[in-house]
C-alpha cells in the first residue's frame, strides 16, 4: 500500500525552565511505498534538543516536502538567538531560505514554529501537541527508563540521535532496518562512526565474509572536547586540547556495528585518533577475508551497491579528494577506492569517508520517517 502520513516534527530541548506552550499543529504528507493499497492519517513527531545535531536536523527537516517542522524547545536560548544558531553555520553556511523571528514563533521559509523551553520531557505534553515520535537529541535520555518520561508525556515513540546507554533497539539505516517491526518503544540510530562504519563493512561481509578487522578512524573535533589545555580525570589525554593536537582515544563504535550484524562479534573492535579539524571524519578498516578477492572486485562490488541499493547510505568515489570535499555529504560511508590497499587475496586495508554532523543527522531523521511509515503499516 502507499501510506501518506503527515508530519509534525517538534524540536523540544530538556534544558531550560520548565515552562509549557501551546499552539496549533498540521502535517504534510509523507510517501511509503508498499503493495498497492492506500490509507491516509496523521502522524506527528518531535525532536528533543536544539544543540549541534538538533540544530542540523532541524535544516534537514525544512528542506525536507515529507517533513513539517512544528515547534522547537531550545533550552534557555531566546528566538532571536535560536535564529541566529540556525541560520549561520561555521561548516554548513547559512541555511537555505528566509530566517525570521515573531514573538515566541520561529519563521523559517514563511512557516511560523513555536519556540518554547522545558527541563522535564514529561511536562512537555508531546500528546497533546501531537507529537507521537520524539528523537531524543540532547544526550541526556537515552535508557527506556530514562527516555520514558517522554511516553508519559504522550509521545508513543522515542529515536535517540546517540547511542543508547542501555539494550534499547539500535538501528542503522541501510543495514538492519527489517529489524524494526514497531514493537520496540526506544530505538538508537547509533553513532556517527558507527553509521559511517557499518555500511562499508556490511557490504565487505556479505561478499566475502570478514575473519577479524580492526578499525581506526581519524576524528573531527567535537564539542565534548577541550578548545586549549583543560582537565579530565576520566581521560588525561582527552583533556588536552583539541585545536592543536592528534589524540588517541577509546571508541565504541566498532563493536556497536555487532549489535547490528551479530555474526560479527568478538572479530571486530577499534580505536580513534581526535584531530584539529572541525568537521568530517575518515574510517580504516583492516580486515582478513574468508574469501579470496582482488582489489579491483571489492572496489565493483561497493560501486554497484552505492548505485543500487545501498544507495544513499554508502557512497563510492575514486577521485583524489580531502576531508573538506564531503563537507555536508548527506550518505553515511563513502568508499574511498585510491585510498585502500590490499596486501594479498585475504587482507585489505578499506577507506570510507563521513560527514559526521550532516550525513548523520541525515540518517536520524531518515530514521524517524521508516518508523512512522512500519508503524503505519503495521497498524493498517
Amino acid at each position: 500500500y502507499i501510506a501518506i502520513m503527515k508530519l509534525s516534527i517538534a524540536l523540544l530541548s530538556t534544558l531550560g525552565s520548565a515552562s509549557a506552550f501551546s499552539g496549533s499543529f498540521s502535517g504534510s504528507a509523507l510517501k511509503a511505498s508498499s503493495n498497492g493499497a492506500s490509507m491516509e492519517m496523521t502522524t506527528g513527531m518531535g525532536v528533543n534538543g536544539f544543540g549541534r545535531i538538533g540544530r542540523l536536523v532541524t535544516r534537514i527537516i525544512m528542506e525536507d516536502s515529507d517533513c513539517e517542522l512544528n515547534a522547537i524547545n531550545a533550552g534557555s536560548a531566546t528566538p532571536d538567538y535560536m535564529a541566529y544558531q540556525y541560520k549561520y553555520d561555521s561548516i554548513h553556511g547559512i541555511a537555505k531560505g528566509t530566517v525570521e523571528v515573531d514573538g515566541d514563533f520561529l519563521v523559517l521559509n514563511g512557516e511560523k514554529v513555536m519556540t518554547s523551553r522545558c527541563r522535564d520531557p514529561k511536562e512537555v505534553g508531546w500528546g497533546a501537541l501531537g507529537a507521537d515520535y520524539v528523537c531524543e537529541s540532547t544526550g541526556v535520555f537515552l535508557t527506556k527508563d530514562s527516555a520514558q518520561a517522554i511516553i508519559d508525556g504522550g509521545a508513543k515513540k522515542v529515536i535517540y540521535s546517540a547511542p543508547a546507554k542501555d539494550d534499547s533497539q539500535v538501528i542503522v539505516v541501510g543495514v538492519n532496518d527489517e529489524e524494526y517491526d514497531g514493537s520496540e518503544n526506544f530505538i538508537s540510530c547509533a553513532s556517527c562512526t558507527t553509521n559511517g562504519l557499518a555500511p562499508m563493512v556490511k557490504a565487505i561481509n556479505d561478499e566475502y565474509g570478514i575473519k577479524e578487522a580492526l578499525m581506526t578512524t581519524v576524528h573531527a573535533m567535537t564539542a565534548t572536547q577541550a578548545v586549549v589545555d583543560s582537565s579530565s580525570r576520566k581521560d588525561w589525554r582527552g583533556g588536552r586540547a583539541a585545536s592543536g593536537n592528534i589524540i588517541p582515544s577509546s571508541t565504541g563504535a566498532a563493536k556497536a556495528v555487532t549489535k547490528v550484524i551479530p555474526s560479527l562479534q568478538g572479530k571486530l573492535t577499534g580505536m580513534a585518533f581526535r584531530v584539529p579539524t572541525i568537521d568530517v571524519s575518515v574510517v580504516d578498516l583492516t580486515c582478513k577475508l574468508e574469501k579470496e578477492t582482488t582489489y579491483e572486485e571489492i572496489c565493483a562490488h561497493i560501486k554497484a551497491l552505492s548505485e543500487g541499493k545501498m544507495k544513499g547510505v554508502l557512497g563510492y568515489c575514486d577521485e583524489p579528494l580531502v576531508s573538506t570535499d564531503f563537507e555536508s555529504d548527506s550518505r553515511s560511508s563513502i568508499f574511498d577506492a585510491q585510498a585502500g590497499i590490499m596486501l594479498n587475496p585475504t587482507f585489505v586495508k578499506l577507506v570510507a569517508w563521513y560527514d559526521n554532523e550532516w550525513g548523520y543527522s541525515s540518517r536520524v531523521v531518515d530514521l524517524m520517517k521508516m518508523c512512522a511509515a512500519v508503524d503505519a503499516k503495521a497498524s493498517a
